[in-house]
Protein backbone atom coordinates (compact mmCIF):
# COMPACT_ATOMS: atom_id res chain seq x y z
CA UNK A 1 0.00 0.00 0.00
CA UNK A 2 1.30 3.41 -0.91
CA UNK A 3 1.69 6.04 2.08
CA UNK A 4 1.12 9.72 0.93
CA UNK A 5 4.16 11.67 -0.12
CA UNK A 6 5.58 13.92 3.17
CA UNK A 7 5.19 17.23 0.87
CA UNK A 8 7.38 19.96 1.72
CA UNK A 9 5.23 22.96 3.66
CA UNK A 10 5.64 26.43 2.37
CA UNK A 11 9.18 27.17 4.36
CA UNK A 12 10.71 24.04 3.37
CA UNK A 13 9.74 24.86 -0.36
CA UNK A 14 11.39 27.97 -0.30
CA UNK A 15 14.63 27.01 1.16
CA UNK A 16 14.62 24.13 -1.20
CA UNK A 17 14.27 26.45 -4.31
CA UNK A 18 16.89 28.60 -2.86
CA UNK A 19 19.82 26.11 -2.38
CA UNK A 20 18.63 25.05 -5.67
CA UNK A 21 19.43 28.12 -7.35
CA UNK A 22 22.25 28.99 -5.30
CA UNK A 23 23.85 25.11 -6.42
CA UNK A 24 23.32 26.20 -10.19
CA UNK A 25 24.14 29.92 -10.24
CA UNK A 26 27.54 28.79 -7.86
CA UNK A 27 28.71 26.43 -10.34
CA UNK A 28 27.88 28.44 -12.98
CA UNK A 29 29.47 31.69 -11.80
CA UNK A 30 32.57 29.24 -11.11
CA UNK A 31 32.74 27.93 -14.61
CA UNK A 32 32.07 31.23 -15.87
CA UNK A 33 35.61 32.96 -14.02
CA UNK A 34 37.85 29.82 -14.79
CA UNK A 35 36.95 30.36 -18.72
CA UNK A 36 37.24 33.72 -18.66
CA UNK A 37 40.59 34.08 -16.84
CA UNK A 38 41.94 30.60 -17.70
CA UNK A 39 40.30 29.00 -20.79
CA UNK A 40 39.35 25.89 -18.53
CA UNK A 41 36.29 24.47 -16.99
CA UNK A 42 35.99 24.62 -13.35
CA UNK A 43 35.76 20.62 -13.37
CA UNK A 44 39.16 20.66 -14.81
CA UNK A 45 40.54 23.54 -12.16
CA UNK A 46 39.05 20.92 -9.82
CA UNK A 47 41.09 17.73 -11.22
CA UNK A 48 44.17 20.32 -11.94
CA UNK A 49 44.18 21.44 -7.88
CA UNK A 50 43.36 17.61 -6.56
CA UNK A 51 46.59 16.39 -8.57
CA UNK A 52 48.43 19.71 -7.22
CA UNK A 53 47.60 19.11 -3.61
CA UNK A 54 48.82 15.07 -3.71
CA UNK A 55 51.81 13.43 -3.15
CA UNK A 56 54.22 13.60 -6.34
CA UNK A 57 51.17 15.20 -7.97
CA UNK A 58 49.88 11.62 -8.25
CA UNK A 59 46.84 10.21 -7.69
CA UNK A 60 44.71 7.03 -8.42
CA UNK A 61 41.76 8.37 -10.95
CA UNK A 62 38.99 6.57 -8.93
CA UNK A 63 40.56 8.80 -6.10
CA UNK A 64 40.55 11.50 -8.54
CA UNK A 65 36.67 11.51 -9.87
CA UNK A 66 35.39 11.23 -6.11
CA UNK A 67 37.88 14.16 -5.19
CA UNK A 68 36.28 16.30 -8.06
CA UNK A 69 32.79 15.00 -7.58
CA UNK A 70 32.64 13.58 -10.84
CA UNK A 71 32.59 10.05 -12.51
CA UNK A 72 35.07 8.63 -13.48
CA UNK A 73 34.05 8.15 -16.97
CA UNK A 74 33.63 12.14 -17.16
CA UNK A 75 37.41 12.17 -15.37
CA UNK A 76 38.60 9.88 -18.02
CA UNK A 77 37.42 12.07 -20.67
CA UNK A 78 38.68 15.57 -18.87
CA UNK A 79 41.87 13.80 -18.24
CA UNK A 80 42.32 12.66 -22.06
CA UNK A 81 41.79 16.34 -22.81
CA UNK A 82 44.46 17.89 -20.14
CA UNK A 83 47.16 15.27 -21.53
CA UNK A 84 46.63 16.81 -25.00
CA UNK A 85 47.28 20.26 -23.44
CA UNK A 86 50.60 18.26 -21.62
CA UNK A 87 49.15 19.01 -17.99
CA UNK A 88 48.46 15.39 -16.67
CA UNK A 89 49.99 11.97 -18.02
CA UNK A 90 48.43 8.58 -17.14
CA UNK A 91 50.04 5.31 -16.13
CA UNK A 92 49.06 2.22 -14.70
CA UNK A 93 49.76 2.06 -10.93
CA UNK A 94 52.67 -0.05 -10.02
CA UNK A 95 50.89 -1.19 -6.95
CA UNK A 96 47.87 -2.62 -8.45
CA UNK A 97 47.57 -2.78 -12.43
CA UNK A 98 43.96 -2.43 -11.86
CA UNK A 99 44.45 1.45 -11.32
CA UNK A 100 45.39 3.74 -13.09
CA UNK A 101 46.99 6.65 -12.03
CA UNK A 102 46.98 10.63 -13.47
CA UNK A 103 50.11 12.57 -13.22
CA UNK A 104 50.31 16.25 -13.06
CA UNK A 105 52.76 17.21 -15.28
CA UNK A 106 55.09 20.41 -14.32
CA UNK A 107 53.40 23.04 -17.05
CA UNK A 108 50.26 21.69 -15.32
CA UNK A 109 51.35 22.26 -12.39
CA UNK A 110 52.29 25.89 -13.62
CA UNK A 111 48.44 26.06 -14.72
CA UNK A 112 47.08 25.43 -11.59
CA UNK A 113 49.27 27.96 -9.70
CA UNK A 114 48.32 30.82 -12.24
CA UNK A 115 44.45 30.09 -11.75
CA UNK A 116 44.75 29.46 -8.32
CA UNK A 117 44.90 33.21 -6.79
CA UNK A 118 42.30 34.56 -9.06
CA UNK A 119 39.59 31.24 -8.46
CA UNK A 120 40.45 31.55 -4.42
CA UNK A 121 39.57 35.60 -4.80
CA UNK A 122 36.06 34.55 -6.45
CA UNK A 123 35.57 31.74 -3.94
CA UNK A 124 35.96 33.95 -1.30
CA UNK A 125 33.72 36.75 -2.99
CA UNK A 126 30.81 34.36 -3.65
CA UNK A 127 30.71 32.20 -0.85
CA UNK A 128 32.93 33.77 2.11
CA UNK A 129 32.63 37.49 2.08
CA UNK A 130 28.76 37.36 2.36
CA UNK A 131 28.60 35.69 5.82
CA UNK A 132 29.70 35.76 9.35
CA UNK A 133 32.11 33.34 11.03
CA UNK A 134 29.21 31.80 12.77
CA UNK A 135 27.41 31.57 9.57
CA UNK A 136 30.63 29.34 7.67
CA UNK A 137 30.58 27.63 10.40
CA UNK A 138 26.79 26.70 9.88
CA UNK A 139 27.16 26.71 6.22
CA UNK A 140 29.99 23.70 6.44
CA UNK A 141 27.89 21.60 9.48
CA UNK A 142 24.84 21.90 7.49
CA UNK A 143 26.58 20.79 3.65
CA UNK A 144 28.45 17.81 5.32
CA UNK A 145 24.95 16.83 6.69
CA UNK A 146 24.01 17.00 3.42
CA UNK A 147 26.60 14.85 2.25
CA UNK A 148 26.44 12.35 4.57
CA UNK A 149 22.68 11.53 3.86
CA UNK A 150 23.39 11.58 0.72
CA UNK A 151 26.51 9.56 0.24
CA UNK A 152 26.80 7.61 3.97
CA UNK A 153 30.67 6.79 2.53
CA UNK A 154 32.38 10.29 1.39
CA UNK A 155 35.17 11.46 3.06
CA UNK A 156 34.90 14.81 4.11
CA UNK A 157 37.42 16.93 2.41
CA UNK A 158 39.93 17.65 5.48
CA UNK A 159 39.99 13.72 6.13
CA UNK A 160 42.25 11.78 4.49
CA UNK A 161 40.60 9.39 1.92
CA UNK A 162 39.88 5.69 2.21
CA UNK A 163 41.73 3.18 0.52
CA UNK A 164 40.12 1.90 -2.57
CA UNK A 165 38.23 -1.06 -2.06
Amino acid sequence: MAHEPRWLDAQERQTWLSLGAMLINLQSALDAQMQRDQGISHFEYQVLAGLSEAADHTRRMSELAGLANGSLSRLSHVVKRLERLGWVRRLPDPDDGRYTLAVLTEEGFAKVAEAAPAHVEEVRRLVFDPLTRAQQTTLRSITERINRAVDPDRDEPDRPPRPPQ
